[in-house]
């Protein structure tokens, strides 16, 4: 299929948008030049009305010329972060996640984490052998054992059990205490004293989005923003080689970072398109991310120019 492209200035970045297969687009990005990758690809076999859907005993293979190619063009510094998440086949979980996470370790990426998305406003239900899905993996990839993670960014308020925790400590509190079970962990509680954030856990608790998007499968634009924040500062590359409804791209800008987004169904890219200039210019969208600190985005002009 032919390629587009449109580039749209915001600010100091530059956000740019292809229309066309990912694999394809990739192979035209030079080598190490992308920081972060966000990015939530086709699920097996769902969105067959958008996507097509692919076959979870075919998945791995579909999908590992495209993480071969994101190896490539990602930074030694850079880190992946894939969205995804298991599909039920006859009753029981499918292994192909799994089985990706082994090939794609064969390839050179490695396994760093796993985040996990849990679903704020997931409605109840179950089927007979199990209960409705309320969290999706977040998995993280990384080139190398050594990249850039910045997670002052992403400190999150104390908490109100500090206020009684904190207030009258023990002996043993005022000290490093080793775990009982010999796992070689330990806390000083006493080091909490003062500090009005701490580090968040692995897991987000965020509230999913569709509706209003045009889109069927469009994540939260907070869950893009706490990766960005986290694994890039002013100026880097954020990649989404399955942009849908321009969610990734909308972040970054508002973060001051540049990015790339591909999409291969023409009627996404038009929305992304147009949810970008729409959104990156509204005061919703200011209000979302000036106030949250580490976000490297402040208040003033909000000039979109079309190149």
């Amino acid at each position: 299929m032919s390629m587009k492209q449109n580039n749209i200035q915001y600010k100091n970045t530059r956000a740019k948008f292809y229309l066309g297969d990912c694999l394809e687009v990739l192979k035209n990005l030079p080598d190490n030049c992308v920081d972060l990758t966000v990015t939530s690809p086709p699920y097996s076999d769902q969105r067959k009305g958008t996507y097509g859907g692919i076959h979870p005993d075919k998945y791995v293979k579909w999908f590992l010329p495209i993480t071969n190619e994101l190896l490539r063009v990602t930074k030694p510094t850079g880190t992946f972060i894939l969205n995804i998440k298991e599909k039920v086949v006859d009753g029981e979980r499918h292994t192909y996640i799994l089985d990706l996470i082994q090939q794609m370790r064969h390839q050179g990426w490695y396994w760093t984490e796993e985040y996990i998305w849990h679903k704020k406003n997931c409605h109840p239900g179950k089927w007979p052998n199990r209960f409705r899905d309320a969290w999706e993996r977040l998995l993280q990839f990384n080139k190398s054992k050594k990249f850039n993670m910045y997670q002052d960014n992403v400190m999150v308020p104390i908490g109100d059990w500090a206020k009684t925790r904190l207030k009258n400590l023990s002996e043993t509190d005022k000290k490093r205490d080793n775990s009982r079970v010999g796992s070689g962990f330990g806390k000083n509680v006493s080091k909490w004293l003062g500090k009005e954030t701490v580090y968040p856990s692995n897991v987000l608790y965020l509230a999913t989005e569709s509706s209003n998007k045009n889109h069927s499968a469009t994540f939260p634009l907070s869950l893009p923003e706490w990766f960005i924040k986290l694994f890039t500062k002013n100026d880097d590359l954020v990649l989404d080689p399955f942009l849908g409804s321009g969610t990734t791209s909308i972040a970054a800008s508002l973060l001051g970072r540049n990015s790339i987004g591909i999409e291969i169904l023409e009627q996404n890219y038009i929305i992304a398109l147009d949810r970008f200039r729409n959104e990156v210019n509204s005061a919703k969208s200011n209000k979302v991310l000036d106030n949250r600190k580490g976000t490297g985005f402040k208040s003033g002009s909000n000039q979109l120019t079309l190149l």
